[in-house]
């Protein structure tokens, strides 16, 4: 079953566009839209990035879609939206976009922190980080 705030859902491998996320939220009954964006930051662990790969189980796509189904019943939003990208990733790249609207600010605020906070603790989307000495880590991994 869909619910019908959830707009958009996708695992990509190419450049992820806000303005995409922003546009597929456009509704008029709500006056709160939230949006987080998370980049690729020089450092990690007091280490500087170079630069970083993710990588999904082939389940990712599902169980990002059953986040985003739970968080859209619970939360009682108008809309909801959550892009993760793959692939290589340079520092300042686009990594995930969540957005959700509601009537009123703060359901809007609560529902998109639980939806990026959701989906980094349980989607299988693993990153594969590479550190200016050499070394690298992965996160997420089991």
């Amino acid at each position: 079953m869909t619910h019908p705030a959830v707009k958009l859902v996708d695992i990509r491998d190419a450049p992820l566009d806000v303005a995409e996320i922003v546009d597929a939220l456009d509704d008029d009954a709500s006056g709160g839209l939230t949006l987080f964006v998370g980049r690729v930051r020089d450092h990690d662990h007091g280490k500087g990035v170079a630069g970083l790969e993710y990588s999904a189980h082939p389940t990712a796509l599902d169980r990002l879609r059953e986040v985003c189904e739970k968080v859209a019943a619970d939360h009682g939003v108008n809309g909801l939206a959550a892009v993760h990208r793959v692939g290589t990733l340079a520092i300042g790249d686009i990594a995930v976009v969540v957005a959700t609207t509601s009537g009123h600010r703060g359901e809007a605020f609560d529902a998109s922190r639980d939806l990026i906070d959701t989906l980094k603790a349980t989607v299988p989307i693993w990153k594969h980080q590479r550190f200016s000495d050499g070394t690298d880590e992965w996160v997420g991994a089991p």
